[in-house]
């Protein structure tokens, strides 16, 4: 068979890795690492992501089928070596491809990445950082945290459904949590209230506001009608929303 031409061009932004290690964090987080036999060489910030191929985007299926074959996995930590990483996945509810992925994955699977990508980490000026998210923004908001240094001023919210699916979190800074406790999820007021309840030194910093889109959107439009921020110093990164596959 005549090797797919699309392949070589593409070659320079993929990676083969294999599973080295799985674990759950909480009840409804996984931690899968990924090794690899040469050194991760791809420029990368703390909160990007990979896309692990899950059906060869290249392939005629994948080309008829774009949506089923690449899911996006926030890196969690990469090693110091270059050649592991570690994603942590939410095990939400549904049938996707990147949930079962995400539940089956096992040591010794084969795992094709596409290259870290995506805007989605600190600003370096910003005088303080504000983090606002369900348990699926822990993945994102830990890296980027722990890449800021004790000096930074940093504060914020992270939800979950109780303090048993409080996703750990590295140091130097700790963030505030909140606890639904049967309340949804999605539009949640319960991260809402929390946010407001802040005492935050003023609208001049930046925020990151990751989870579920419309849960992301309600603080996105508190902070700018009610703290007057501005919306240029709001990150918004949708892990989620109810009906909606693929987002992360």
């Amino acid at each position: 068979m005549a090797p797919n031409p699309l392949a070589s061009a593409f070659a320079k932004y993929v990676m083969e890795a294999r599973v080295a290690e799985t674990g759950l964090v909480t009840p409804t987080m996984r931690r899968i690492r990924l090794a690899t036999e040469t050194p991760i060489a791809f420029p990368y910030r703390a909160g990007q992501h990979i896309r692990v191929q899950i059906n060869d985007p290249l392939s005629v299926y994948g080309i008829l089928r774009p949506a089923e074959t690449l899911r996006t996995y926030t890196i969690w930590e990469l090693g110091q070596d270059r050649r592991s990483l570690e994603l942590r996945a939410h095990l939400y509810g549904g049938d996707g491809i990147g949930l079962r992925w995400a539940q089956e994955a096992a040591p010794g699977d084969t795992v094709t990445f596409w290259w870290p990508q995506g805007d989605f980490f600190t600003r370096d000026d910003a005088p303080f950082h504000l983090f606002a998210g369900d348990e699926t923004a822990s993945a994102a908001f830990g890296p980027m945290v722990r890449a800021l240094g004790e000096d930074a001023r940093v504060h914020g919210v992270l939800e979950s459904e109780s303090a048993e699916h409080d996703p750990p979190m590295p140091g130097p800074h700790e963030l505030r949590r909140a606890h639904r406790r049967g309340a949804p999820a999605a539009s949640s007021r319960t991260l809402l209230a929390a946010v407001a309840g802040l005492e935050l030194p003023g609208n001049t910093g930046a925020a990151y506001l990751a989870g579920e889109a419309r849960t992301c959107q309600m603080i996105r439009d508190y902070l700018v009608r009610e703290r007057n921020w501005p919306r240029k110093a709001i990150k918004v990164k949708p892990f989620w929303t109810p009906g909606k596959r693929g987002l992360h």
